[in-house]
Formats: C-alpha cells, structure tokens, sequence
C-alpha cells in the first residue's frame, strides 16, 4: 500500500491562504489505513482549520467529503458537483490521487495536503515500513519474498556488504541488514543454494531511469479505440 503523513498544519494554512472556500477530500483506500488521509483525517483537519482561520480573524467555508478512491475517474466523478463549487480542492490523497484529481478537474485548483512517502505495509499498531521500491523488475522469487532494492540501504543485489554487524546494517542499529533477513529466510525455505546465484547488474532503465513508466494491457482495451478514448472523456 502507499504510505503518506499529513502536511502540518500551518504548511496547509499556508497553502490555503488566498481562498476563501475550500472542499477537502479525502480517499477511502491507502491513506485510511495509514491514518493519514480518510474519512476520520478529513473530519479532524476540517474542524483544526476552521478554528485556526476563525483565531486569525479570517474564517473560511471549509467542506468535506471523500471517495473510495481518488486515483480513478469513475470514483471521483461523485463530488464532481462538490468541486466546482468551491476556489480550491485540498486532496488527503496520494501524489496519484492529486493528480489524478488535477488532470480530472482541470481548471480547478487541486492542492496536496499529505506528503507520500513510500510503499509499505504496517508492521505493528501506528508503524510502517517500506518494502517496495516499484522498479519494475522484481527478484522476489529469488530472495524468499524479501526486497533488497527497497530494504536494502545500498540496493544490493548480491549482498551482503562488509558493513552488517549482527543482522544490522551499518547506516544505524534500528535497521535490519534486509540481506541477513534474506539467508534468514532461504534458509528456512531450504533454498540456501539461491545464494550461490549471481545477479546481474539491475537495469534500472525499468524504474525511475526510464523516465514515467506506462503498462498498456492490450486484452482490456475497448475493441474501439476511439469508443474508448470518448467513454473515458480524455482519461490516459
């Protein structure tokens, strides 16, 4: 899932700053289970800056609503009403769903409440960690499920460096070496003998290097391009 935190509240009083009326919304899916931007998020930051901008003798129409997802057109088309009726949108989702929302709404001012951090899950009550990279060539099968791009600090591929002490990495002994948690877990998969199998240099040209990856899966596009291109109304 995509893990982000909220903007603080007087970067977002900064950001709000020149409108007058304001619609937040949230997003039902990743930013929920993370805290950071669902129904409950959207009702608290509402309440914080209606009293905020009300101490600073400018009181603002502060309105609320979220979606299940922000990141697709045919969730966000239900507050379409909502957002035109109002200077500026301030989106409690992921950068996706900010700009999703943008490229949507076009002409309306879309603003980011939340910073998005990374791709992870949560590993106790009110604690993530990142365990996804997305760099679009996954090694998964070779490493028993355990990212060495992601959780590795040096992105190694064939690891571990000189610099683990204890199955702790050298960077802090907060962070697991991820290439101990690996001949951790081949081992208790009885698949050790990956360890003897040297990986290629990563072409990173799958990732950030190639610049904004695409995936086009030709099985569910509309028979008809162009039918597609109008029911979508100009979505990518």
């Amino acid at each position: 899932m995509i893990i982000a935190q909220q903007k603080p509240l007087e970067e977002i009083k900064g950001l709000l700053a020149n409108y007058q009326s304001v619609l937040i919304a949230g997003c039902g899916t990743c930013v929920t289970v993370c805290f950071a931007g669902g129904e409950k998020e959207v009702g608290i930051l509402a309440s914080s800056l209606r009293m905020a901008f009300q101490v600073d003798g400018d009181p603002k129409d502060i309105r609320e609503a979220t979606v299940q997802r922000q990141c697709e057109w045919e969730y966000i088309e239900a507050i379409a009403e909502q957002v035109q009726q109002v200077d500026v949108v301030l989106s409690l989702a992921c950068g996706i769903g900010v700009q999703t929302m943008a490229e949507r709404f076009r002409g309306k001012r879309l603003l980011p409440g939340l910073n998005t951090a990374f791709l992870g899950y949560p590993v106790e009550q009110g604690v993530w960690k990142e365990n996804c990279a997305a760099c679009g060539n996954c090694v998964l099968d070779k490493t028993g499920g355990i990212c060495p791009i992601a959780r590795c600090s040096k992105s190694l591929l064939n690891g571990p460096c000189g610099g683990s002490h204890e199955g702790k990495c050298e960077i802090s002994d907060d962070v697991e070496c991820a290439w101990d948690q690996i001949y951790q877990r081949l081992k208790e998969l009885g698949l050790l003998d990956n360890m003897l199998e040297i990986m290629p240099a990563k072409d990173w040209s799958t990732g950030r290097a190639g610049g904004p990856k695409r995936i086009v899966r030709e099985d569910l596009r509309p028979l008809s391009r162009g039918a597609g291109e109008q029911g979508s109304k100009g979505a990518p």
